[in-house]
C-alpha cells in the first residue's frame, strides 16, 4: 500500500468513529462552529504551545487533507461568527469532525490541569470569593480573556457583553473548561461530537 493510501485509510478511521447526522446540504450550523472554535481557544489559554500541537495532532490523526497547515486551521476556526475575521463559511461534516478530534486529543493531556482548576473554582465559590483571585485560576482566566479580546469581533452583542463583565467572562471561560473535561473521559470524542448537535438533530 502506498504512503498516500495509508494516510487516507488512517484519516478514514478517525472520521468514521463519529456518526454522521442528516444536515441540510451536509453543512454544519454556525453555532456548532462557534462552539468548536471557543473550545480550541480555551485549550490555547491552558497551554501556551497548543497552536503548534494542534497541527501535530492533525498530522498524527491523518487529517492532513483537511488541516494541512496553520493557515488551513485558522480558516476553519474563522467559521466562528464571533471572530473578527469571520469568513461566513459553513463547515462540512468531515471538517467539523476533524476540529472535534483535534480538540479531544489536545484536551486529554490537560485533564489533570482542568480538574485542578475546576476544584479550585468550587473552593472559591464555597468561600464566596472571586474566582479570578485564585492563583491557579488567574493565569487561565487572564489568558482566555486576552485571546478572546484579541480575536473576537467586539461589535458582536454577546462578545461585547462578555468583555464588559469580568465575572461573566470568568463564568464563560470556566464553562468551556467543564465542556472540555467532559470530552476527555471514556468515549470522550464521541460524546463531544454528539453534544455539538444537541437540539439541532431530531
Amino acid at each position: 500500500m502506498s504512503d498516500a493510501a495509508v494516510v487516507v485509510e488512517e484519516q478514514a478511521s478517525v472520521l468514521k468513529t463519529l456518526p454522521d447526522f442528516p444536515l441540510s446540504n451536509q453543512r454544519c450550523a454556525s453555532q456548532l462552529q462557534q462552539r468548536l472554535d471557543l473550545l480550541l481557544l480555551a485549550i490555547e489559554a491552558l497551554d501556551v504551545g497548543a497552536a503548534s500541537k494542534m497541527l501535530a495532532s492533525a498530522e498524527s490523526l491523518g487529517l492532513q487533507s483537511i488541516v494541512p497547515h496553520a493557515l488551513a486551521l485558522w480558516r476553519l476556526r474563522c467559521t466562528n461568527p464571533w471572530r473578527r475575521s469571520y469568513n461566513r463559511t459553513l463547515l462540512t461534516l468531515d471538517q467539523a469532525k476533524a476540529l472535534t478530534a483535534i480538540a479531544h486529543y489536545q484536551a486529554k493531556p490537560l485533564n489533570v490541569t482542568m480538574r485542578q482548576l475546576l476544584i479550585a473554582e468550587r473552593q472559591m465559590r464555597v468561600k464566596q470569593l472571586p474566582v479570578g483571585t485564585n492563583f491557579l485560576l488567574s493565569d487561565y482566566l487572564d489568558q482566555f480573556r486576552s485571546h478572546f479580546g484579541s480575536r473576537m469581533n467586539h461589535r458582536r452583542a454577546k462578545v461585547s457583553v462578555l468583555l464588559a463583565s469580568e465575572p461573566a467572562m470568568d463564568d464563560f471561560a470556566l464553562g468551556l473548561l467543564n465542556q472540555l473535561l467532559f470530552c476527555t473521559g471514556t468515549i470522550g470524542l464521541e460524546r463531544l461530537w454528539i453534544s455539538l448537535f444537541d437540539g439541532e438533530v431530531t
